[in-house]
């Protein structure tokens, strides 16, 4: 991932941050996430989030009231995650409560979406195989991307062509089909999950838009991808116009 391109960049953008960033500066995006049915944080999503950790996010993982909680639920906790953060939490002072976003997998993927849907203030929302039998993504505006698996016998390519589908089309958006991993591929180390949500939470939550060329006009590297849809090219709360990476 590119970093910022000396301190001209950090004038013009106070939030670009590169990896490993200086933690004793300025305040920082976060994103919320949750695991799927049954499943813990712990042995689910851990992995990630020391991994969103080290690309300037704050990165608050959860376990649900009820391991069998359904996408609502996993959605309204979600969202009283970010509130908790930003609020109450430790390091509340750190985090900009304009710079959130929410990520799930399953049937916490359904809660990404409904915790979207419910406050269109959020600034990203990644679902991963996402399983959402109580939204109806046709009000969601939050820039999404939807990300599955080609050999996911769970939550199949047909069920998540028919959710993405029910997007509007003006909501800034994304499909990602990879062409293996099956229904766990976000549940472990897997960098074909993380070179494409990296850029998103960067574009989103950062308003940095030096990676965009990883997704817009499709996405680098499709060695691992069978199918993606992209609107490109992608715009950030700031209305930051998109730039080629350096030396092209």
């Amino acid at each position: 991932m590119s970093a910022p391109d000396g301190p001209a960049a950090a004038a013009e953008n106070p939030y670009q941050r590169g990896p490993d960033p200086d933690t004793s500066q300025g305040t920082w995006g976060a994103v919320a996430a949750v695991p799927g049915y049954t499943a813990e944080w712990a042995a689910e999503g851990a992995w990630m989030g020391h991994w969103l950790a080290s690309f300037g996010f704050v990165v608050i993982g959860i376990d649900t009231n009820s391991p069998n909680d359904f996408d609502t639920a996993r959605g309204t906790q979600l969202l009283a995650a970010l509130d908790y953060l930003t609020r109450k939490s430790p390091v509340r002072d750190r985090v900009d409560p304009g710079r959130l976003g929410v990520l799930g997998h399953s049937m916490g993927g359904g809660g990404a979406i409904s915790a979207a849907v419910r406050r269109p203030s959020l600034n990203a929302a990644l679902p991963l195989a996402p399983f959402s039998p109580s939204q109806n993504l046709s009000s969601l505006r939050v820039p999404t991307m939807i990300m599955g698996a080609r050999d996911d016998g769970t939550v199949t390519p047909s069920y998540l062509d028919g959710l993405y589908g029910g997007m509007p089309t003006g909501t800034q958006s994304a499909f990602i089909e990879l062409t293996g991993g099956g229904h766990g591929f976000p549940t472990w180390g897997n960098s074909n999950v993380t070179r494409r949500i990296i850029p998103w939470l960067k574009i989103f939550l950062d308003n940095d838009t030096l990676d965009t060329h990883l997704l817009c006009p499709s996405p680098a590297d499709r060695s691992q991808i069978s199918r993606s849809r992209t609107k490109c090219s992608y715009v950030p709360p700031g209305g930051t116009t998109p730039q080629p990476p350096s030396g092209t």
